[in-house]
């Protein structure tokens, strides 16, 4: 079984999606106007969060299409705001209408809650999740104040200021997807966060490179300046001692908070323990990555191709058995 994960996906992929299991999370539903915003919202996930969408495969599927729907909502938000922020830079539009567009977009989400039909996809997939879910509206809304945040600020004092940009981007969708894995004890919230905020900082750390071509630096100042690091040796890509202890403690300080989240896997409904446990796992193989790469945050993007993702299976199947036994 085990040399099945070594086969490369893609020779695997186009007979996988000939299955029953991977057609039926969306065909088994009989609105057709429903059917087709899930495929869109599967799509949207599939493209552009490939670590995510792996691991949602082992979940029921209703839970896999509230998945999908959460994560493209959270996606449009955050390619609105990117939109916006490249129009503002071109000086085509002004912070009034970027403002502007956000609360309209507010007034939909509004709408959505409020029952009104929507003619966008990916809400009237939304809207079918919350005929389930409980996910308050105030959720969205905080997502959309951290994405916001990105279009006003490109440097953080303190580690402090970047948890709750992390908590804002990153762990309400921990909180709104938790929704949909279920848990009983509420306990799994606050492991839901220590997830989400791990998750954060992996992804500031992969893209240090590009957030610098942007005028971005999401490492907190004060660490910078603990190290010895300048702002001038992250734009001319110096990896020196200074920088590379410096991503060591980042990286470090990311470990706990997987370590940290870990404990609420086991708070999850059982049919969501090993969606979760893997993603977990990929994500945070990231940084073995980029300590492979010699701290090279600069030049080389750490990722896991998809052959490797799989490759963890056997094993997270094996532990998430031995931890219920």
């Amino acid at each position: 079984m085990t040399d099945l994960f070594r086969i490369p996906y893609v020779l695997i992929k186009p007979l996988y999606q000939r299955t029953s299991f991977h057609r039926s999370v969306i065909e088994e539903i009989d609105d057709e106007r429903l059917k087709n915003a899930y495929s869109e919202c599967r799509a949207i996930t599939r493209h552009h969060a490939k670590t995510f969408y792996m691991a949602t495969r082992f979940l029921p599927n209703h839970k896999q299409r509230g998945i999908f729907a959460i994560y493209s909502l959270c996606r449009y938000i955050d390619d609105l705001v990117d939109e916006a922020e490249d129009l503002l830079e071109q000086k085509k539009l002004t912070k009034e209408d970027i403002r502007g567009r956000l609360n309209r977009w507010k007034q939909k989400l509004e709408d959505t809650y409020e029952g009104r039909t929507q003619d966008n996809a990916i809400l009237i997939a939304f809207s079918d999740v919350l005929k389930r879910h409980h996910i308050p509206i105030e959720m969205p809304f905080e997502l959309m104040e951290g994405v916001c945040m990105d279009l006003f600020k490109n440097r953080y004092e303190t580690f402090n200021e970047l948890y709750n940009y992390s908590f804002k981007v990153a762990s309400i969708v921990g909180l709104m997807t938790s929704q949909v894995f279920g848990y009983e004890n509420e306990e799994a919230r606050s492991y839901a966060i220590d997830l989400g905020i791990a998750m954060q900082l992996t992804n500031i750390l992969r893209d240090v490179g590009e957030d610098l071509e942007r005028n971005r630096i999401y490492l907190p100042q004060e660490d910078l300046q603990h190290f010895g690091v300048t702002e001038d040796d992250l734009f001319c890509h110096r990896l020196n001692e200074h920088v590379k202890n410096l991503l060591q403690f980042q990286i470090e300080r990311t470990r706990r908070y997987y370590n940290r989240s870990d404990k609420g896997i086991a708070l999850l409904s059982s049919d969501s323990q090993l969606p979760v446990y893997l993603a977990r796992q990929n994500y945070s193989r990231i940084l073995n990555k980029i300590e492979k790469n010699d701290y090279n945050v600069f030049d080389t993007r750490a990722y896991l191709n998809t052959t490797e993702k799989l490759s963890i299976l056997p094993r997270a199947y094996y532990q998430m058995k031995v931890g219920k036994s």
